[in-house]
């Protein structure tokens, strides 16, 4: 299967998606689940993609994701501060992206404006037995 094949089955179910969003552990913060699909011809990997949705001034409490998980992320509307590790804090707004290598921690993930929404698509490429994919740091 080819990746316009791919991403034309993506973008199907992402357009008759039905999840319902999902409780956060951050404060201002939804998640809500937009496709899983495992994917035909890398066997025991799966994509699934996430819209994060903020309210001003909302953040997501400092986290890691499955070891598998190889994380893009592409900031619909907004502006997102993130940091990755221990690599700086950086702002993204509309249109940016960046990654997350498996194994990375995500101690900041946040709103930047404390007075506009914002809203993140997160598309993870994952085992497909991991059910757990984020982990909240205490």
């Amino acid at each position: 299967m080819n990746m316009r094949s791919i991403f034309g089955a993506a973008y199907a179910a992402i357009a008759i998606a039905t999840a319902m969003p999902v409780a956060a552990h951050g404060a201002g913060e939804k998640v809500t689940p937009q496709f899983q699909q495992a994917i035909p011809n890398i066997p025991g990997k799966s994509l699934i993609a996430v819209v994060v949705d903020y309210e001003p001034g909302g953040a997501s409490a400092s986290h890691t994701h499955a070891k598998s998980a190889f994380i893009f992320g592409y900031v619909l509307s907004g502006e997102i501060e993130s940091q990755v590790n221990d690599e700086p804090r950086r702002v993204y707004r509309a249109g940016e992206s960046f990654y997350e290598t498996p194994g990375s921690r995500h101690p900041v993930s946040r709103n930047a404006s404390k007075t506009e929404p914002a809203k993140l698509l997160a598309v993870f490429v994952v085992d497909t037995d991991d059910k757990e994919l984020t982990t909240y740091v205490k």
